[in-house]
């Protein structure tokens, strides 16, 4: 164990001793990471000048490297040599060569193009913009940091943690002198998120102190750290079933694998899994399983609780575009509140990366001559809308390749809609759905499938879409009755009657093709008036009301046709409404606000994601059918009853962080709480007791019983929480997933952070077990 804590004085022969530990650290922690020796590692470790843009005025230079830990970038200003700040690679999304964030394309000039990149961060915190001296040293950065972040996603829970662990050690070291000392003990222990007495501090320090120096050093500490990590629940599975001289033999693992996993796998199966994560050569060499090796295995992405084949798109995804759940959002531009928050291209392209499908565009005539997207009569700040289809067209089928729908609310002047219409079509280029696929008009929407890749527009249309096929195709009148949800956002705002009229530019109506927004006037109009592509748009509050008081009715207007559902204006804090009744009903888009991460968020990002994270999710055949007498409220019987018992035992957690930076000097008390989502007769939750003082390795052993009766409407969510007599609990992380998505077993699940990114080193392991109910 090596220090990297500076010293403020040194003799010359201790600086050097200093600087030699400092590689020795870097080599291991870059030895961690499986870049040992690596060019790019050291580029990243010697660092170097980058220009910070901050405005068009406010441009200084910062020195930027990466600490020892191979997990912290450090810069300082060259005016101000005591203003230090440090930033964690587990908090960078992204990093991005190029001119592509809002404040280089608006702070600097083209001719600087190759030497840009930003670093994005994960949740609200602002892009480092940065400048380098060259492109190719631009491109070396982008190269570099790329790599470490990908070699760091890639490491397995094990190695996760034990990088965790001794950067810890290293930092409880407070003398630099390679050894602990029993202060420095305890030390470590609370940086860890474990409170002891001082007795059992004292023994633990003790039992590995076999030199009796009273302090540990080398081999100690290495036992030291077993102890540390050593999991019991673990061993008692572990010893279950090793039969074969201590250790698992092939069989022994089919055993497990057939009796508590309730895998369909044969020997051949398990002889592969040994060879793969055994980590002890000899056992390997007899195809044997140490409990190294065991639990190697059960920290494998496919032995977590998500079922693996459900990791790629395995749906069927050529059925028509109304067939499936559409994940969607509301006020896509909008980073924070629809009051004075800002408006931002970076909204669109997070929204989009967390595969987002049904994108918002609220329209205005610029200042400029262009239009302009922001939340009409607030203070939010505007972008433009030419800028917003660059960043769309850019990274719109990054992480899906399924069609993107722009859903429009547009309060343009018909000539500043001519230029929507021109930019869309300029920019998206042939992406850009503009005529509806095949030679003949069409009676039903086309499949995400047949529309990989494309663009569709959802807003106003002048004539119907049989225009395409007829000879006559002019239109008398250019006006059409406003968008509800424009019409709604002007009366909840501005507090004035509803326009009835919009005028309309042609060239925006002909690109509108499948969604074509018409006004809802009951079910019974749809069907008999409304032609499969006129889409209607419902606030949360009248939908939910459909849903509640005409469930079935709605699901077979949803058969047919599209439904969009949004917030209700009054949410001024862009907070959100339960998706889930809404998706019972049949509903396609159902509209949230990615920007605010909520309960309703981790339900939208849980049902999305199996099938590849796609965005698009197949919803039920009773969902599908015209004739489906499918009711969630009064659930008669029919093929949706399948009715599961789900049996959980919530056992342990490992390395909980605390996540109240105002309670740091305290250590967290976790519980687990699971919930069940879905039809009113699923819904239900249970939570465990709360552990005292342990956000290491808490242990709660608590078994607990569901009864789901409509499986396939059913989402799961695991919940951590930090338990306060005082005030609220504090939310540690979360995991939420489909019912059916579940893995039989003994399984870990990794948890999330608010935002829906992945705590490193953070988990809980439970047993889960569903049957079918007697």
């Amino acid at each position: 164990m090596q220090c990297v804590r500076k010293q403020p004085t040194r003799t010359k022969s201790e600086e050097l001793i200093y600087q030699e530990e400092r590689k020795a650290v870097a080599r291991e922690n870059g030895k961690l990471l499986g870049m040992e020796g690596d060019a790019d590692l050291q580029f990243l470790l010697t660092g170097g000048d980058l220009l910070k843009v901050r405005s068009s005025s406010w441009k200084k230079t910062r020195f930027y490297k990466l600490q020892e830990d191979c997990r912290t970038m450090w810069h300082e200003s060259h005016k101000k040599l005591k203003s230090k700040q440090t930033f964690s690679l587990d908090d960078i999304e992204a990093v991005r060569a190029g001119r592509q964030s809002e404040g280089l394309q608006k702070h600097t000039e083209e001719q600087v193009e190759g030497r840009c990149f930003s670093i994005i961060f994960k949740g609200r915190r602002k892009n480092l913009d940065l400048i380098a001296s060259s492109e190719e040293e631009a491109k070396q950065w982008v190269t570099a940091l790329e790599k470490i972040l990908s070699n760091m996603r890639n490491l397995s829970q094990q190695q996760k943690t034990e990088h965790w662990i001794l950067n810890c050690m290293r930092k409880a070291d407070k003398n630099c002198d390679n050894k602990m000392s029993l202060k420095e003990l305890k030390h470590f222990l609370h940086q860890v998120n474990i409170e002891v007495d001082d007795d059992y501090a004292e023994m633990l320090f003790e039992k590995c102190d076999h030199s009796k120096s009273g302090h540990l050093e080398g081999p100690e500490i290495e036992q030291f750290y077993k102890l540390l990590t050593e999991r019991e629940e673990i061993d008692v599975i572990y010893g279950k079933y090793a039969q074969t001289d201590g250790q698992m033999s092939g069989t022994d693992l089919l055993n497990f694998l057939l009796r508590e996993q309730r895998q369909a796998v044969s020997l051949d199966d398990a002889l592969k899994i040994i060879e793969k994560c055994e980590v002890d050569d000899t056992a390997k060499d007899k195809q044997q399983m140490t409990k190294d090796g065991f639990l190697m295995y059960l920290h494998q992405p496919e032995a977590m609780i998500l079922n693996p084949a459900h990791k790629e798109v395995y749906q069927d995804m050529t059925q028509p575009l109304n067939h499936y759940f559409i994940s969607s959002s509301h006020n896509t531009y909008l980073m924070e509140d629809q009051l004075k928050g800002p408006s931002s291209t970076e909204a669109y392209i997070r929204a989009l990366m967390k595969s987002c499908r049904c994108v918002e565009l609220d329209c205005w005539d610029g200042s400029e001559g262009e239009p302009v997207i922001y939340h009409g009569y607030t203070l939010t700040s505007k972008i433009l809308f030419k800028d917003v289809i660059k960043a769309i067209k850019e990274y719109a089928f990054k992480t899906s390749e399924y069609p993107v729908i722009l859903s429009l609310e547009n309060h343009c002047s018909v000539e500043q809609q001519k230029l929507m219409a021109k930019h869309m079509t300029s920019i998206l280029g042939s992406a850009l759905l503009t005529e509806p696929l095949g030679d003949q008009m069409p009676t039903n929407f086309p499949s995400p499938e047949e529309l990989k890749g494309r663009f569709l527009i959802k807003g106003k249309r002048l004539n119907k879409l049989d225009a395409f096929y007829t000879l006559e195709s002019t239109v008398e009148d250019y006006s059409v009755s406003e968008d509800d949800e424009a019409a709604d956002a002007q009366e909840d705002e501005e507090k004035k009657p509803k326009k009835s009229k919009l005028k309309m530019a042609k060239e925006l109506s002909d690109i509108v093709i499948y969604c074509k927004s018409v006004h809802f006037n009951g079910f019974e109009d749809a069907r008999d008036n409304k032609a499969f592509y006129e889409m209607s748009s419902f606030k949360e509050g009248k939908a939910v009301k459909l849903a509640e008081e005409s469930a079935n009715n709605f699901i077979h207007h949803n058969v047919n046709k599209l439904s969009r559902i949004y917030p209700a204006g009054s949410r001024a804090d862009s907070s959100n409404y339960n998706p889930v009744s809404l998706w019972a009903a049949g509903c396609q888009i159902v509209a949230l606000n990615f920007q605010t991460p909520s309960k309703e968020m981790d339900l939208n990002q849980g049902c999305f994601l199996p099938n590849g994270m796609t965005g698009y999710i197949l919803k039920p055949a009773y969902l599908r059918d015209a004739t489906s007498e499918f009711d969630p409220i009064t659930l008669t019987r029919g093929e949706w009853l399948q009715h599961k018992t789900l049996h959980v035992m919530v056992i342990s957690g490992q390395q909980l962080p605390k996540i109240n930076k105002k309670k740091q000097k305290s250590i967290v008390d976790p519980l687990v709480r699971v919930e069940i989502y879905g039809v009113p007769a699923d819904m239900a939750e249970k939570k465990t007791h709360h552990v005292e003082n342990n956000g290491f390795n808490p242990m709660w052993n608590q078994q607990f019983q569901f009864e789901v009766y409509v499986p396939e409407l059913a989402l799961v969510r695991f919940v951590v929480e930090d338990y306060d007599s005082t005030s609220q609990n504090d939310l540690i992380g979360q995991y939420t997933l489909p019912f059916t998505s579940l893995q039989n077993g003994y399984r870990h699940i990794p948890l999330l952070t608010k935002n829906s990114d992945v705590i490193p080193s953070a988990g809980l392991f439970m047993h889960i077990m569903v049957v079918d109910a007697q």
